[in-house]
């Protein structure tokens, strides 16, 4: 049985991308904590989308969903919360990472 992709996969991926990128689209490069946070986590949460799009298991959509916890928390654990582009960018994209992937739980929650 084939299933189809639901629409947050693919804004997770776009958002993952956008993660990746945002440090030289918002000119945060010189935060070394802020542009290693965004390139590490836009990576994972890219990935674990497009594994999810591929049929993967619901547990990607949990590890998503703690990802975007992470990056809610992240400017005042790594200490870039005084810069508004950074820190706003990561509270903006963990809120929506987070939301998606919660939603995608809620649509699938017995699926392995």
């Amino acid at each position: 049985m084939t299933r189809t992709a639901p629409w947050q996969d693919w804004a997770n991926l776009v958002l993952g991308l956008w993660l990746l990128l945002s440090p030289w689209l918002l000119g945060y490069t010189s935060l070394t904590n802020a542009l290693w946070n965004s390139v590490v986590v836009g990576i994972l949460v890219a990935l674990l989308a497009l594994m999810h799009l591929r049929g993967g298991p619901v547990w990607e959509e949990w590890v998503n969903l703690l990802l975007g916890v992470w990056l809610i928390l992240s400017p005042w654990i790594l200490g870039f919360s005084g810069t508004g582009s950074a820190t706003w960018n990561a509270v903006i994209v963990g809120v929506l990472v987070g939301l998606f992937a919660l939603m995608v739980t809620r649509e699938k929650p017995h699926a392995a």
